[in-house]
């Protein structure tokens, strides 16, 4: 997979688009930029580290999870991650999935968790070493190396899929509105006000950060055929999760014994995942990003929950969306 200049080319939101993202809030957020010909959405400070990513050294064993967020990312970790470590359920219960995964893009959050800790010198000192950027944190990671991203398979390390394997999962983009709201709505920092309808208009419009999500999962899709990419539906997750872990398993070069299995399967069913303190990002309340009160990092994890939020008008504006949005691929997203 190879990477242009054009697919790093930035330019800022419109005043229009910022106009409109900042409608969404009552505190004021850096103007977002639109990276590359597919005008993917990220954070203001993506150009400062985006060399250290494209230009990082990759090793043959490497294993990222990648998704668009809100789409099975921490379930699949989990399940990447004991598949291919011979199931090591006490080791997994007893490392974080953060220090288990560094998150490759992480310094786009950097400036405001720095922020939302600045007058707690103890905090801000232990952020300096958890946002240490991932490049340099996972040159000094033993191998097999295991690495979560939300960036788009064109904005990833340079050859990426030539050389380490991918697992990507993909989520129905009704849901993942849904839940990238909510998630949203539980972090006090990012004064989010608008109604789930107003914040609607955000993500269907691809003003949401790493919009547009279909770009992001048809650049995946077209790669599912390649030896080093495994593509997972959410839906697939759901559904049948055993059947997933096999194929999970297949990819990976990995035999595991029917009992193994069913206690994988336990281990990650949902409500004892959504207990699991190891892949909750806890840390997030401790320094005050996330509202203790609030909602899990892991929610509800429930398939067509979308029916519960949309509005006749939503639903047909969605179906218009997604059949402009489809009409040039053979992606269909599983019915739920």
């Amino acid at each position: 997979m190879e990477h242009t200049n054009d697919a790093h080319k930035v330019k800022p939101f419109t005043d229009d688009e910022y106009a409109q993202y900042q409608k969404a809030f009552s505190v004021p957020h850096r103007r977002p930029i639109r990276v590359g010909p597919k005008g993917y959405v990220l954070r203001a400070d993506w150009p400062t580290h985006s060399e250290d990513v494209r230009t990082m050294p990759l090793r043959p064993d490497d294993i990222f999870v990648v998704s668009f967020p809100r789409s099975g990312t921490t379930w699949t970790q989990e399940l990447v991650w004991l598949i291919e470590n011979d199931m090591n359920f006490e080791k997994a219960k007893s490392i974080p999935l953060t220090d288990r995964y560094p998150f490759l893009e992480d310094f786009i959050y950097a400036s405001a968790t720095r922020m939302a800790a600045r007058n707690d010198p103890a905090k801000l000192k232990m952020l300096e070493e958890i946002l240490k950027p991932a490049p340099e944190r996972l040159a000094a990671t033993p191998s097999p190396r295991f690495i979560k991203s939300h960036l788009p398979l064109s904005l990833l390390p340079e050859g990426t899929l030539d050389t380490a394997r991918v697992v990507y999962v993909a989520r129905d983009p009704r849901d993942v509105a849904v839940s990238f709201y909510h998630f949203l709505k539980s972090f006090p920092h990012n004064g989010l006000t608008a109604s789930f309808k107003e914040y609607y208009d955000l993500f269907i419009n691809d003003l949401e950060m790493w919009s547009p999500i279909f770009e992001h999962v048809k650049e995946a899709w077209q790669q599912r055929h390649h030896p080093n990419m495994l593509f997972l539906f959410y839906e697939e997750l759901s559904k049948d999760l055993g059947a997933v872990a096999r194929r999970v398993a297949d990819f990976l070069g990995k035999q595991y014994t029917d009992e193994q299995y069913a206690s994988l399967l336990d281990h990650l069913k949902f409500d004892n995942f959504q207990k699991n303190t190891a892949v909750d990002i806890t840390d997030l309340k401790k320094f005050g990003l996330l509202d203790s009160k609030g909602q899990n990092f892991i929610r509800k994890g429930k398939t067509g929950a979308w029916r519960d939020n949309f509005d006749e008008e939503m639903i047909q504006r969605t179906e218009q969306w997604m059949a402009d949005n489809m009409r040039d691929t053979d992606l269909l997203f599983p019915q739920n």
